[in-house]
């Protein structure tokens, strides 16, 4: 009985989060382990990782460190304000991450994001010129 309170208690304190990243673009080849270290951070802390996107490299708005090109990545997730606060601190300390962005959403997102409609349509594109 006493385990039942304690994990609804615990799970009151989740919250959704969605998460960008922008890596540097000569550590492209870094991101799929990014992405597993991350993936396995949230849920070794008892976090849930609903989704996970790949942006790819893009163009910035504006130089970063006199960086053009950013490899993004998007990470909605559910954990505790705590492992939030771990999971921003380890970014800040990464020199592979350029920016980084968190901010709190209310429920879990359904289907691609906007931004990963606009990736697949310009991969489709590029996919009939090439053929």
């Amino acid at each position: 009985m006493n385990s039942e309170i304690e994990s609804l208690s615990q799970d009151k304190t989740l919250r959704h989060y969605e998460l960008v990243l922008m890596v540097h673009p000569d550590q492209s080849e870094q991101v799929p382990g990014m992405i597993d270290r991350c993936k396995t951070f949230v849920l070794n802390r008892k976090g849930l990782v609903h989704r996970v996107e790949d942006w790819g490299r893009r163009q910035l708005a504006f130089p970063i460190l006199k960086i053009s090109k950013a490899h993004y990545l998007l990470f909605n997730i559910e954990c505790d304000s705590k492992d939030l606060d771990e999971l921003d601190h380890s970014f800040k300390f990464n020199d592979a991450i350029i920016r980084h962005l968190c901010l709190k959403v209310t429920g879990v997102p359904t289907g691609s994001s906007p931004m990963m409609k606009i990736v697949q349509k310009e991969e489709s594109k590029k996919s009939e010129v090439d053929a």
